[in-house]
């Protein structure tokens, strides 16, 4: 058996919940549909339950899969994300599980239908609110390219780009600070479209109103923008990621519906001498903090993977380490 630690803890006034995103053949997922008549009746969620006293978060999902879908045992589970919520009562920790491997076959034990999902179709169903930074966190690769300044030589940039892509990258930020608004516009057509051939998914670090118009699929708000915004500037389909450097920060880019967040800086990096880094430690309490998925942005690398989800984090956040391939 395999299990990974919990990167954070329930907080003591916190009702602790877990839920379990069971994985089957062809990457795709299980949801349940909550009985009508139940609190967010009619509405797809992923199974779990209430953790008991006494109870581990792991023993409670493997108890709960056992009584909803009649599984006798998991074998290789580690956590998604942990997100901490309100309802009308009290505080709730939803402790979020991936079940990669399992004893048993899944079937509605209380009756409630059961579908299998990729996770790019999951937004065509309706979830409780608390449920969507799991969607989110389903949907969402370990690492975000940002992209340098691209200067005067479109041709190598976009070069430069295909590289990336090619080896991987399927998140990309479009970042061009040196450009005028139409040469943004100009260069962007080309970048999300390159993005579109290798499959990978384009946000504008630009006015909102810019995705429209290169049919990109989200937008990057800068601190600035943040500030600026009193509501989610983007339907639900698409992508909306926000700049955060503290804890007012994350609070405002969840208020205004963000479906993630980049944290920076994390260390110290060459294009931001001087700026006080939040350290690990400082990643760490942010990370535990959100209700949103979360990378670490600033001096890391696709290295540092492993020790971001250990904190509580996505993934990564780089320029120059996913630019060059590191």
């Amino acid at each position: 058996m395999v299990f990974s630690p919990v990167p954070c803890s329930c907080p003591p006034d916190h009702l602790h919940v877990v839920a379990a995103v069971v994985w089957g053949p062809g990457r795709r997922c299980l949801i349940a549909r909550r009985a009508r008549g139940a609190e967010h009746g009619g509405k797809w969620e992923f199974p779990g339950g209430k953790v008991e006293p006494g109870e581990s978060p792991l023993q409670a999902l493997v108890r709960e899969l056992r009584e909803e879908l009649g599984l006798s045992g998991v074998l290789r589970a580690e956590p998604l994300i942990q997100i901490p919520h309100s309802d009308s009562r009290r505080g709730v920790w939803l402790d979020v599980w991936e079940v990669h491997r399992y004893v048993g076959r899944a079937y509605g034990r209380e009756g409630q239908p059961l579908k299998w999902v990729v996770p790019e179709r999951l937004d065509g169903y309706t979830f409780p609110a608390a449920n969507l930074p799991i969607l989110a966190a389903l949907r969402l690769p370990r690492e975000l390219l940002i992209t340098p300044e691209p200067g005067r030589d479109w041709e190598g940039f976009l070069a430069r780009l295909n590289a990336a892509l090619r080896r991987g990258v399927r998140l990309v930020q479009f970042r061009a600070h040196g450009l005028r608004m139409g040469e943004y516009l100009s260069l962007g057509r080309r970048v999300v479209e390159a993005c579109r051939r290798a499959g990978a998914a384009c946000l504008l670090n630009a006015p909102p109103k810019c995705v429209a118009e290169l049919d990109a699929q989200g937008v990057h708000l800068t601190r600035h923008a943040l500030r600026q915004c009193c509501r989610r500037p983007l339907p639900r389909r698409l992508w909306v990621s926000a700049a955060v450097h503290d804890l007012q920060e994350l609070h405002r880019a969840q208020r205004i519906g963000a479906d993630f967040a980049l944290v920076s800086p994390v260390q110290g990096t060459p294009s931001h001498p001087g700026q006080p880094a939040l350290g690990w430690s400082g990643f760490g309490e942010l990370a535990c903090a959100a209700a949103l998925p979360v990378f670490a942005l600033g001096g890391v690398t696709p290295r540092d993977i492993p020790r971001v989800r250990a904190l509580g984090g996505h993934g990564v956040a780089a320029l120059r380490a996913l630019w060059a391939g590191d």
